[in-house]
């Protein structure tokens, strides 16, 4: 198996825990953005390359990727009793609000800012109503993290590591974020710090 993906992207760091939970071999290929848009069919990572049955095959987003590494690794992705439906919906949630905060740092590297337009001030403040609602959320306090809880995660430490946000009057999404940080298998996918 090969893992193409940055260091800092939350979804490939989300992956990479996953692996070092599972103990599965895979190489990591770090990507910049020129080569994803040439190897993805997305034209971003994560996307995987694995070998089955002497053929080379390849998914493209990450939620895929999760699922075939913790069903290779004997393990369920959203089929047990820690993952419900309501797990799954956080973690769509997350998916949803990671994706906004993406785009809105993107989009301001180019200028389109949620004070000059209408479109990002929603998404502005989709991340804040987005981020109430996760907040009332009760979080494991030690591992085994669930799926949602390791996503909301990865995307709680990607906003603070890009000055997204302020976790400030969230208090139950800064005690994940605390409580994380004693997981080891988090604090060794942590992003680079500059």
């Amino acid at each position: 198996m090969e893992l193409y993906g940055s260091f800092t992207s939350p979804y490939v760091r989300h992956i990479r825990i996953a692996l070092l939970e599972s103990g599965l071999p895979c190489a990591f290929v770090e990507t910049d953005a020129a080569a994803s848009a040439t190897l993805s069919p997305t034209q971003k990572v994560p996307f995987l390359k694995y070998t089955e049955n002497g053929q080379e095959k390849h998914l493209s987003d990450s939620s895929a990727i999760l699922k075939y590494i913790r069903e290779k690794s004997s393990k369920t992705f959203f089929c047990d009793a820690k993952n419900t439906l309501a797990d799954f919906d956080n973690f769509c949630m997350a998916n949803t609000l990671l994706d906004t905060a993406i785009n809105l740092f993107y989009l301001e590297k180019d200028g389109v800012t949620p004070q000059s337009s209408v479109y990002m001030a929603r998404q502005q403040s989709r991340l804040q109503t987005g981020l109430a609602e996760l907040n009332k959320l009760t979080f494991s306090s030690v591992a085994p993290f669930g799926e949602a809880e390791l996503r909301i995660a990865c995307f709680l430490d990607w906003a603070l590591y890009r000055k997204r946000l302020s976790l400030e009057g969230f208090p139950a999404l800064q005690k994940l974020l605390v409580d994380m940080h004693s997981y080891p298998h988090f604090v060794d996918t942590a992003p680079p710090q500059v």
